[in-house]
């Protein structure tokens, strides 16, 4: 199973940004999908009770639907990044087209931070990107997607690489929320043990 990203992405996109500089001290808890409903609020307020902040990457489409929520993580103290307007694939489009989705996005979003869905996405769209966004990504994937896997096994994805500088990557979305639900307080409870704090990216 993939948890952390392969070496060759990393010199095929060369602009992408992976793990930060180690402080000692910073942790990069990312989420991608939302804002969404009962759920997004669910993980402000777990990340409240830890002192925690992160970074979240929002879709378009639900910040149009859920301005509230977005405000809410804002007002939290939290970072956002831009992770397209409606979730597109970027091989399956033009570098026009998915462009434009980004574009599209912005105008809600304001961020110079960006994480393209998927990690599908062509040399040419991360290079016109590039020059307008910090494309930044991630050292952990908790995989928490995935049904076949347990709550503790998600957690344990991201608990087994959590270091200083490292970037995770989990989902305030319904399909992943059954298992991030008691993922999130042991990763976490873990973060702390080691000293470590979780903090918004911010480029």
């Amino acid at each position: 199973m993939l948890f952390r990203p392969p070496k060759l992405l990393k010199l095929v996109y060369p602009s992408f940004i992976w793990r930060l500089p180690s402080d000692g001290e910073s942790f990069y808890l990312t989420f991608d999908d939302g804002p969404t409903p009962d759920i997004t609020p669910w993980v402000l307020d777990r990340l409240d009770e830890y002192g925690a902040k992160a970074t979240f990457f929002c879709l378009g489409k639900n910040v149009e639907l859920y301005p509230e929520i977005y405000q809410e993580v804002l007002r939290r103290g939290h970072s956002v990044g831009n992770h397209t307007y409606s979730h597109q694939k970027g091989w399956s489009m033009s570098a026009t087209d998915y462009v434009i989705d980004v574009d599209t996005a912005a105008e809600l979003i304001e961020t110079n931070l960006f994480r393209p869905p998927y990690l599908r996405i062509t040399r040419l769209q991360e290079r016109l990107l590039s020059e307008k966004y910090k494309n930044v990504m991630w050292s952990i994937l908790a995989r928490d997607y995935n049904r076949s896997l347990t709550p503790r096994q998600c957690a344990d994805n991201v608990i087994k690489h959590i270091g200083s500088g490292e970037i995770a990557v989990m989902h305030d979305s319904v399909k992943c929320f059954g298992r991030v639900e008691s993922a999130l307080p042991w990763i976490l409870d873990e973060v702390y043990k080691k000293n470590l704090k979780c903090k918004s990216i911010i480029l």
